[in-house]
């Protein structure tokens, strides 16, 4: 008679087959998402259609994959900040246009909007080492221009573009001026046991109690909290305490991490924000804790990184 050991054993034995098998089959496909079901992989709507002043940007990233931008001014002389957007993980840069108008009204900034490889009009294929690259090429072309303020160029990145905005602001100290994290993950890895419950079991970042043996099958693990500790510049986290994608606990673990090691941080949280729509829940009070933002740390002065302690939390 096979005991009941043997049968726990097999049990466990067979969830972690299933959970290989999902990872290796599907993780692409969870993670990054550049068609929405039911819409078309090309841009429904482009910044002409609201009437905003912009610039079709092409780029090549360092391994050669054809990239598409949007540049958009508030007017075509403004030298004022510049916001370096990346996007959440699913759908493309025009689904985003109607937020980004209302942000030049309220924020007096110019926009560049990247679309990751695979998304939208540029070529290639996701992954982490690929849009690393692809965000790198975006930011070294906005420090090439002319008509660019450099010393005012701010990350701003949603949901996965956080995990991507971490990234090149870790890697770019002198170019990038302040980092802007919005219902960001603190890893793949941590949210692989979100997507699907029994994985935490196998899969975890670095405070997880599973026992990780799944680790070396995510391709894309996108560890936020470990890079953001690393992080110099001024970073505002801004959180939606509705979010029904993302626990809202991952942005408190980031802003302990970064603050634990940077004193110019400020978390935010909106009551009724939920992943997609923390912007427009937070109405007027969402783009004052922006723009204050911007004002303190995007002014064109760059301040030193021993700045007295301004680490702080708050609702709005």
């Amino acid at each position: 008679m096979v005991s009941y050991v043997n049968i726990l054993l097999y049990g466990v034995g067979g969830l972690v087959v299933a959970g290989m098998a999902l990872l290796v089959a599907l993780q692409e496909k969870l993670v990054y998402v550049p068609v929405v079901p039911g819409l078309t992989k090309s841009y429904a709507i482009t910044p002409a259609r609201l009437r905003l002043t912009y610039e079709d940007i092409w780029l090549r990233s360092s391994d050669g994959v054809r990239l598409h931008a949007w540049f958009i001014k508030l007017l075509p002389e403004c030298r004022g900040p510049t916001i370096l957007f990346f996007q959440e993980n699913a759908g493309n840069i025009a689904h985003r246009l109607e937020m980004v108008r209302i942000m030049l009204q309220r924020l007096n900034c110019n926009i560049f909007m990247l679309s990751y490889r695979g998304y939208g009009a540029s070529d290639g294929y996701p992954s982490q080492h690929g849009i690393t690259m692809d965000a790198q090429a975006a930011l070294d072309h906005l420090s090439q221009r002319d008509d660019v303020d450099t010393s005012r160029i701010v990350v701003f990145g949603r949901s996965l573009g956080g995990a991507v905005g971490a990234v090149l602001a870790k890697n770019n100290p002198d170019k990038v001026a302040a980092l802007i994290l919005e219902n960001t993950f603190t890893s793949i890895l941590d949210m692989a046991g979100v997507l699907l419950p029994f994985l935490k079991w196998f899969i975890g970042g670095s405070s997880s109690k599973g026992l990780k043996i799944l680790n070396f099958l995510v391709r894309s693990p996108w560890n936020t909290a470990e890079i953001v500790g690393q992080v110099k510049q001024p970073i505002l986290f801004l959180s939606g305490l509705q979010d029904e994608m993302i626990p809202p606990s991952h942005m408190r673990i980031l802003y302990a991490k970064a603050a634990a090691r940077n004193n110019r941080c400020l978390f935010v949280e909106f009551p009724t924000g939920m992943h997609m729509d923390t912007w427009l829940a937070g109405g007027d009070n969402y783009w004052k804790t922006i723009q204050d933002f911007l004002e303190q740390h995007a002014s064109g002065e760059r301040e030193s990184s021993s700045t007295t302690n301004s680490n702080d939390i708050g609702a709005r």
